[in-house]
Parts: structure tokens; C-alpha cells; sequence
């Protein structure tokens, strides 16, 4: 994704957030308007609907962005690529930071379903498919891409919406490192199901959707053992997060705001030990929250998973 990133084509900024186009979109939304010519009687329809298309997935991309920021995460980019849409996203490393962040993507299209259902009835009410065959057709279709882009999201295979809410809840229980290795494992046999079933229809795209989920999961995993191995670390006693009581690992996991040294924060007492910089607020590496590192101590400590 990196990659894709710098090939991408800045459109606009929104409330903070950059959204950008990759070029190979106008490639493949020219064979998709092509393919469905005979839909419309004039293609300006169909490129209508191609674009209906892709404002829904921005929108619901936005919703993404817009939830993480509620969390305290960062959120300022949104790549449109053919399989879809990227929202660049980092919230909190906790389960509720993360759940709603995830969710708030398919919560638009939730959103925008009576709206389009009732502009779909009053259109067949209206008589619009004598009338205005065209606009008809655009609402129906739009109103059915909206339901399927909501349905396809919610399937329980990471790293779609539905496998990170899964993992989002899973991660209550079984904690961060856990919760990705049992969504990423679903994720596999998710895969294993729509590469048969894109065989069995001849469906390119889902083939190619179904590879995309394979690299991320095998991604997915590969993190998974990373937090695995990150919670296994040797910790300091005698710290504490205020917020979650985990106590800190041994190491140079901080990095000063200001030369980008990376230092044990929790050794010079938050400050930078090759610019001499002090960083007032201490960020745990389990939860995400930032406090003094003053008031790490003094808590009770909890090992985390």
C-alpha cells in the first residue's frame, strides 16, 4: 500500500483528511463503464454510476477517518484505488479505539440505506421507469451497491470491516497479540472460500479482491507474532500506566518529538539523551494513552497480553 500511495493522484482535502485517486482507478473504471454500455442508453449514464459508486466508498472511508480521530488517533488520508477505498488510519492500540473506528466505515452505509430505499420506492412510485428509464435505473443501482458494499464488509474475514470488528471484540478477551492471530487465522479460511467461489462464478474481481485478503493476512499474522513476541518483553516493575496498570517494557521503544532519537524514556525520566529535549506526556505501548511520567508509579501493575 505504501507504494500505491505515492502513485495516487491528490483530489481534495476535507475536515483535515486528503483523499487521492490511483491512477490505475481511471483504467479499470474505463473497462467497468464499457462493460455495462448496454445498462443506459447514453454511457454518461453509467459513468454517473461508477461515480455514485465511489462516492459511497468515500464516504464510507470518511467515516472510518472521522471515528479514529474521536479516539485520539491520527487519520489524515484516503486513497480510492479499483478494489475500493484506503483509509489510512491509526487509532489507539485499544480494543474500543479500534472497534469504533472500524465500525463507523459500515455505520455510513447503514446510515445512507433508508435514504436510498425511500428515494428507490418513491422513484417506482413516481413511475420513473417509463418516465426517466435512466434516473430509475441510477437509483436502483445505486441503492443495490449500497447494500452490497455494506453485506460484503461485514463478513467476518479480516482484514475486511467485519474480521476487524471481529478482531476489535475478540481483543476484550484474548488480548492484541491473540485476538489478530484467531481473525487472521479466520481470515485464511475466508480466503480459501471466496477463491473457490470467484472459480466457480468466474468472477475476476472477487479473485482479485481474494488475493488482496491473502497478502494482508499473512501481514496480519506476521504482526500478530510481533505483538506476541513485544508482550513476552521484559518489563519495569516498578512502573505502572495510570490508565491500563501494564507496566512498561525494557527498551528504546520512545522516540524524542524532536531529534527522533529513539531512547527508554522511562531511564532518563522522559528526557532525550542526545538533544536533551523533555518530553512532557509518556506514551504507553499497550494502551495508547499518553500521561507524565510522573505518574507512572505507584499503580498497580498488571501483565499485559
Amino acid at each position: 500500500m505504501a507504494n500505491f500511495r505515492k502513485q495516487s493522484i491528490h483530489l481534495f482535502r476535507l475536515a483535515g483528511i486528503d483523499v487521492s485517486l490511483h491512477w490505475s482507478w481511471f483504467l479499470v473504471a474505463l473497462y467497468e463503464i464499457s462493460a455495462r454500455s448496454g445498462s443506459y442508453s447514453s454511457p454518461i449514464w453509467n459513468v454517473l454510476e461508477y461515480l455514485a459508486l465511489f462516492a459511497i466508498v468515500t464516504m464510507h472511508e470518511f467515516g472510518h477517518a472521522l471515528a479514529c480521530r474521536q479516539t485520539g488517533g491520527k487519520a489524515d488520508h484516503i486513497m480510492l484505488w479499483p478494489l475500493g477505498g484506503v483509509a489510512y488510519v491509526n487509532p489507539p492500540p485499544r480494543p474500543g479505539a479500534t472497534l469504533w473506528s472500524i465500525a463507523a466505515g459500515p455505520l455510513v452505509n447503514v446510515a445512507l440505506y433508508p435514504v436510498l430505499l425511500a428515494l428507490s420506492l418513491w422513484s417506482r412510485s413516481q413511475g420513473w421507469a417509463l418516465t426517466m428509464p435512466n434516473v430509475y435505473t441510477l437509483v436502483q443501482t445505486v441503492a443495490f451497491i449500497n447494500i452490497v458494499l455494506l453485506v460484503f464488509n461485514l463478513l467476518p474475514i479480516y482484514p475486511l470491516d467485519g474480521g476487524q470488528i471481529l478482531r476489535s471484540l475478540l481483543w476484550f478477551g484474548l488480548g492484541r497479540a491473540r485476538s489478530l492471530g484467531v481473525a487472521t487465522a479466520i481470515g485464511f479460511a475466508g480466503v480459501v472460500a471466496m477463491l473457490g467461489f470467484a472459480f466457480w462464478t468466474k468472477d475476476f474481481w472477487l479473485g482479485l479482491i481474494a488475493i488482496f485478503v491473502l497478502m494482508s493476512c499473512w501481514g496480519g499474522l506476521q504482526q500478530a507474532r510481533a505483538l506476541s513476541r513485544f508482550a513476552k518483553l521484559p518489563r519495569r516493575a516498578e512502573f505502572a500506566c495510570p490508565a491500563c496498570k501494564s507496566s512498561p517494557p525494557l527498551g528504546a521503544f520512545w522516540k524524542c518529538s524532536h531529534c527522533q532519537t529513539r531512547y527508554d524514556t522511562f531511564l532518563t525520566q522522559a528526557v532525550c539523551p542526545h538533544c536533551g529535549a523533555h518530553e512532557a506526556m509518556t506514551q504507553c505501548a499497550d494502551c495508547g494513552r499518553s500521561s507524565p511520567v510522573g505518574d507512572w508509579s505507584g499503580h498497580t501493575i498488571l501483565s499485559p497480553r
